[in-house]
């Protein structure tokens, strides 16, 4: 059986969150798998951004933005217990990259910009050469850190929702106050140690960006319950009212939107 075959076998299961769902099972062995078929880490870290920036939309507009009508907050502090908030789209990422970190994949993530709000997100060395550059024609950047020994790629954090813009603007500790929807606010920059992987490995490394949303997005419930005015968690949005979707629901909805496009991104390669 050829390489693609066997993809199409394996791969068809990732549609129905079998591979890359929280309880993925056991990978296959390579020999079985890949027949020594390899990726390159620019391969993998591309279906992490394209994952990242589906799942990033799907929270900033169906749960912030939407939340925001409905009467939900969410703020900076949001993990202080006094605040009934939740995490705003950037430090949604920011715990994710969080998790990733905690696990045993050595995929990185750090959102940053050049007119941070925090300036601990300010880019400095290689990255902000890679972002200048980027910033001019918001093509995604490929390089070598060799700082960290790592493979990274630089991808554009485009403004998608005036919510974020306003937040931005209105913020006190902003150095830039004239953000508009679909400027590039900021980037993402992943990063691989391996420069290659092997098909279970690219696997597992998918598994675990989603185990990490997943992780992230359970705090923020486990956090909402701790509001004096709860929201009802179970399978309503917050466009249905004062509800947020329980994990099991926002991360299939993710991965309703996500999986065709990662299924054929794996299945294009030779």
């Amino acid at each position: 059986m050829t390489i693609r075959a066997l993809l199409a076998v394996i791969l068809l299961a990732l549609v129905a969150g079998i591979y890359l769902f929280v309880n993925a099972p056991q990978a296959l062995p390579d020999g079985v798998v890949s027949g020594g078929k390899k990726f390159s880490a620019q391969e993998v870290l591309e279906i992490c951004a394209a994952e990242n920036a589906v799942i990033r939309e799907l929270y900033t507009k169906n749960i912030v933005e939407s939340g925001l009508k409905a009467g939900l907050k969410f703020d900076e502090k949001w993990r202080e217990t006094n605040v009934d908030a939740g995490p705003l789209p950037a430090l949604f990422l920011r715990e994710t990259a969080k998790n990733l970190a905690k696990g045993p994949t050595r995929l990185g993530l750090f959102l940053g910009s050049d007119s941070p709000i925090n300036k601990a997100n300010q880019f400095s060395g290689l990255q902000a050469d890679a972002f200048l550059q980027m910033r001019r024609d918001r093509s995604p950047r490929h390089f070598f850190m060799d700082d960290v020994k790592a493979n990274a790629a630089m991808f554009p954090d485009v403004a998608v929702t005036k919510g974020c813009v306003d937040c931005h603007n209105r913020h006190v500790d902003s150095p830039k106050r004239d953000w508009k929807v679909g400027d590039v606010m900021g980037a993402t920059t992943w990063t691989l140690a391996s420069s290659t992987l092997s098909v279970s490995e690219a696997i597992d490394t998918i598994a675990a960006l989603r185990r990490s949303f997943r992780d992230a997005y359970v705090a923020y419930i486990e956090k909402a319950k701790t509001f004096s005015a709860p929201p009802e968690i179970g399978k309503k949005w917050p466009s249905e009212g004062h509800c947020l979707p329980d994990p099991d629901s926002f991360m299939e909805e993710a991965e309703r939107r996500a999986s065709r496009m990662t299924l054929d991104r794996l299945l294009s390669h030779r």
